[in-house]
């Protein structure tokens, strides 16, 4: 590393690796791993690839880095939600058009994931942190679960996990999903009338299936 180098980790290191992560987020998002170019994500961000390689060690390892960060993000926004006050089902209806509405408005974030998938996940399975950032979003659930079975409001046995994973599949595959839905049966659930509604009916669907046996 130069001299030059040196002065710039010293001046601001995190606003370097910040710097980093955001372009190659957008870079990974939009062209994948392969297509993605370490000295166009080194330029977008200001810096020289030997910067790059000095924080995150090689592409492969800068993409589970991004992966990382945006799945934190992800988790932090939901677990920080305040649902105390809220009656256990109104609770879990807000948790999840809380995460719904941060799919639509994370396009970045679904182009990743579903970039990871094609590679079936093998660059997550090598994060060590990744499952970490994941648990206090399920604790959050287990608890409004938990409250809702104590007041007879919401069924006892529901798994918070497989509970989560349904959750964000209900919000997942319609944004993900929406050109080709588009497409098949014409109807843009980008609209907002449309996603309204369909939000509405995944919503009473929750609770349907929450709603202790009579």
């Amino acid at each position: 590393m130069t001299e030059t180098d040196l002065k710039i980790v010293k001046r601001d290191p995190e606003g370097t690796r910040r710097r980093i992560l955001e372009a190659a987020s957008e870079q990974f998002a939009t062209l994948g791993l392969a297509g993605a170019r370490v000295d166009a994500i080194a330029k977008a961000a200001a810096t020289n690839e030997r910067m790059l390689y000095y924080y995150f060690g090689s592409k492969e390892q800068l993409y589970v880095a991004v992966l990382e960060s945006m799945y934190a993000e992800f988790a932090e926004k939901e677990s920080h939600l305040d649902l105390s006050g809220l009656e256990p089902r109104d609770a879990i209806a807000t948790l999840a058009q809380s995460i719904w509405s941060h799919l639509w408005d994370s396009p970045r974030w679904l182009g990743l994931i579903n970039g990871e998938n094609l590679h079936q996940g093998r660059y997550l399975q090598t994060s060590e942190k990744l499952r970490a950032t994941i648990s206090p979003v399920i604790d959050l659930i287990r608890t409004v679960l938990e409250r809702g079975a104590a007041t007879g409001q919401i069924r006892s046995g529901v798994d918070p996990l497989d509970f989560y994973v349904t959750l964000v599949g209900m919000g997942y595959y319609i944004a993900s999903n929406r050109f080709t839905i588009s497409a098949f049966t014409g109807r843009d659930y980008a609209r907002q009338p449309d996603r309204e509604n369909i939000c509405e009916m995944h919503l009473v669907m929750l609770d349907a299936y929450l709603r202790p046996a009579p």
